[in-house]
């Protein structure tokens, strides 16, 4: 178990993790590749090899794993008082921007902000493309055998499937491929009584308001997601949209996009459909409940990480779970493209799907790109979406 004595002050903790959550744009591997120059590199805090096995504990773990290893490191330096000083700090900066992105966008904006909006919002699925496809080379390197590689292909297939048909039960899906491959390593299944519980909950916050529904919308974010952030899109899309009505399909492509484009996690998105459903209250609420978990996850479990890490029933479960998953991102790219209703909105994706896969520029950079798109062909005469 790692000793975890104080290795700095809490003003150290605000400071340096508020500093990650203010810079850290390009999702997770820019995030951990700057907490390893601080942690590893610059105040030695950690050494190499811990802070490596804390990133594949973390990416054990549902949820956000670039937000559960900032907190997993504040805890390493300052204990239970440092990982949530450190998690805060790491969250709030972007859960600021985006929610004062959110009232700019959901409000009653300009006609430049809606085209730069609907813009944006036409390559967010070239995006989960590009998101899904980098998680595909070391998650196949992992299924080594013939037969393992040929049940991850499976299973990614049904997670593509599921992403782009029954986005409110996806969860499930991921759960299912990670016991059907708990079971064909002959280990026991995990425990999974609080997913499978997954209908039963969804049916009692359906009808208890409407911050319950946020409530466990967020919940599903941020303790029932595997994989990368992408994960989540078609499960809040299905819950915002389609059952709820918070908000249109055009504005969750913005919601989406603004997740992209603000530092922090993917999962700042759950902001945006709380404040569409219910305001700023909305918004700090779905944040709450959201990163939550990541916090439960590290306080009570964080001293567990190496038995997490050699546990043959977490590994098969995961080994079903992951491609799956992978599978989801990929497949989000369905439901995302079909919310586009203009015709330019297309070759908008299609020139995303160039500069991402093509010429394999960042999220940012193409977003930014496909905003400028959009504000240049709505201003020359283009149609807004509805």
């Amino acid at each position: 178990m790692p000793v975890t004595t104080p290795r700095a002050g809490l003003g150290t903790v605000l400071t340096q993790w508020g500093r990650i959550g203010c810079i850290g744009f390009g999702g997770p591997p820019a995030h951990i590749a700057l907490l390893r120059k601080l942690c590893v590199d610059d105040r030695r805090w950690l050494d190499a090899r811990e802070f490596e096995d804390a990133v594949a504990a973390c990416n054990l773990l549902p949820g956000p794993s670039s937000t559960q290893l900032a907190i997993y490191c504040a805890w390493r330096v300052r204990g239970r008082a440092g990982a949530l000083a450190g998690g805060a700090a790491f969250i709030l900066p972007g859960l600021v921007a985006i929610l004062a992105l959110a009232a700019l966008f959901l409000g009653d904006p300009p006609l430049w902000v809606r085209a730069a909006g609907a813009g944006a919002g036409a390559a967010v699925a070239a995006i989960a493309v590009q998101a899904g496809w980098s998680l595909m080379p070391p998650g196949w390197q992992r299924a080594t055998q013939q037969s393992s590689r040929l049940r991850w292909s499976i299973y990614l297939v049904l997670g593509a499937v599921a992403a782009g048909t029954i986005g409110p039960w996806l969860v499930l899906l991921l759960v299912a491929c990670g016991i059907a491959e708990t079971l064909v390593q002959q280990a026991p299944p995990p425990r999974a009584g609080r997913r499978a519980a997954v209908p039963l909950l969804a049916a009692a916050a359906t009808g208890a308001g409407v911050l319950a529904a946020l409530s466990w919308t967020a919940l599903k974010v941020g303790a029932l997601s595997y994989g990368g952030g992408f994960v989540i899109i078609p499960l809040m899309q299905a819950d915002a949209v389609g059952q709820h009505h918070w908000m249109t399909a055009a504005e969750f492509l913005n919601a989406v996009a603004l997740g992209q484009i603000t530092p922090g996690p993917v999962v700042h998105t759950v902001a945006v459909v709380g404040y569409a459903a219910a305001g700023i209250g909305g918004g700090l609420l779905a944040a709450l409940v959201a990163f939550s978990p990541s916090f439960a996850f590290i306080l009570l479990g964080a001293h567990r990480f190496d038995r997490l890490r050699g546990n043959t029933y977490v590994r098969a479960f995961l080994d079903g779970a992951g491609p799956a998953a992978i599978g989801a991102i990929l497949g989000s790219a369905i439901p995302l493209a079909r919310a586009l209703t203009e015709p330019w909105q297309f070759a908008v994706l299609a020139g995303a799907v160039v500069l991402t896969l093509g010429l394999r520029r960042g999220p940012v950079l193409t977003l930014l790109s496909a905003a400028t798109a959009g504000m240049a062909i709505v201003l020359a005469g283009g149609s807004l979406p509805h």
